[in-house]
């Protein structure tokens, strides 16, 4: 099924993407022209790595009915220092007292099923296109 984000310039440097009923709204910091109102889109591809990560950890303990109190994932970025793109991801998940350690090789699998990280690694080609509208 193919999906539609459609995407609005409600002023300044603020995008909206409107997708599946929600409205995802961006602006970029003081530095680069925006306000800071939102995150920046980048913040939200972040936050999406991450998130998704903590959903299959979610998933893993709802399935064995582990509990989550406690429980959480920390994800950290180093930046390339010449091309300032992301050169390294690290998810740490923090397992409370009582995280059976027969499960800990398992939920650090199932992390690494995150279907945004396995998008990065065998990316979709992209095409842009430009037309006027009649």
């Amino acid at each position: 099924m193919d999906e539609l984000i459609k995407v609005t310039f409600p002023g300044g440097v603020r995008v909206d993407a409107a997708f599946k009923g929600f409205t995802f709204k961006t602006d970029q910091p003081a530095y680069a022209g925006g306000t800071g109102a939102a995150p920046s889109p980048f913040d939200l591809f972040l936050a999406s790595l991450a998130t998704c990560a903590g959903y299959f950890v979610v998933l893993f303990c709802a399935e064995r009915k582990i509990p989550t109190e406690g429980l959480d994932v920390t994800m950290r970025t180093e930046r390339d220092p010449k091309t300032r793109m992301i050169a390294k991801v690290a998810i740490d998940i923090s397992l409370p007292p009582g995280f059976p350690e027969k499960y800990k090789t398992a939920v650090i699998k199932a992390a690494d099923q995150c279907t945004v990280k396995r998008h990065l690694l065998a990316p979709p080609a992209f095409e842009i296109t430009a037309g006027i509208r009649t």
